[in-house]
């Protein structure tokens, strides 16, 4: 399909010209519905024609990944989507795949191997680490030049999986200086979203933590709050409205950012 000069194979096209990409790119279901984060979508798809990576989506075959389910504890609908996906991708002969999703990420990676799902799991952060570093992906300019910016670490991608340098990597790649909260890395303090927490009600308490960590950000008066996690963005928009804030500091995502630095 094309989309805004946007080149996405499937990778049933793909397979009708008895060719296979080197990477299927799930999108997820926030990646493919939420509005905010088709945005996203779109960013991390004009980098990976500019870089000229050689990958497919699945489209309409694609389902949710099952994270949602499995954090809110029903394992059997967990294992029922797993099952299905881990069959639609062998079929295709999947070696490698890339996420913009750390949640994606962190269940194919570390749940999908015991139900017979074995592949190589990317991040895009680290994947536009890799391009950057090779120098296959060639930007104008700093996108973000002058500007301050502070770096979220998402849980499921920093204290799950360890991935922290490369997003602060991607950054300061380009010339980004990266302005760090009191708690970051292994002491970030989460958007709220994770657990499934994102589809149902706040628990009674003080303060919702999305606010907590927003304020945090805030902080530093920050031009632009950046993440790569489309759960954090929309939880740390909303704290950044909570604040009255969101005429004054964009959230944005590594591939936004870079996206940007393209024009």
């Amino acid at each position: 399909m094309s989309n805004n000069k946007l080149e996405v194979k499937t990778m049933a096209e793909l397979a009708a010209e008895g060719r296979s990409p080197e990477y299927l790119y799930w999108v997820g279901c926030m990646g493919s519905y939420d509005d905010r984060a088709k945005k996203i979508t779109r960013s991390f798809v004009r980098l990976l024609n500019a870089a000229g990576v050689d990958f497919a989506v699945l489209g309409p075959e694609e389902s949710c990944s099952g994270d949602p389910a499995k954090r809110a504890g029903n394992e059997f609908l967990f294992q029922m989507q797993a099952m299905m996906n881990i069959e639609t991708m062998n079929a295709y002969g999947v070696k490698k795949i890339i996420t913009t999703c750390p949640h994606c990420y962190n269940t194919f990676k570390n749940e999908y191997p015991e139900l017979g799902g074995h592949y190589e799991v990317v991040h895009h952060s680290e994947l536009l680490e890799k391009l950057l570093s090779e120098g296959k992906l060639q930007l104008k300019h700093n996108p973000l030049a002058g500007r301050t910016i502070t770096y979220h670490d998402p849980c499921y991608l920093g204290r799950g999986n360890d991935i922290y340098d490369a997003p602060r990597h991607v950054l300061e790649s380009v010339k980004i200086e990266v302005k760090e909260m009191p708690n970051h890395r292994e002491n970030a303090v989460c958007c709220g979203a994770g657990g499934a927490q994102m589809f149902k009600e706040a628990e009674p308490q003080k303060e919702e933590i999305f606010v907590y960590r927003t304020r945090e950000a805030l902080t530093l008066n920050p031009d632009v709050i950046a993440t790569a996690c489309a759960f954090c963005n929309t939880m740390i928009t909303d704290g950044v409205k909570h604040y009255n804030k969101e005429q004054e500091v964009k959230i944005l995502d590594l591939a936004e950012i870079l996206a940007e630095g393209l024009e």
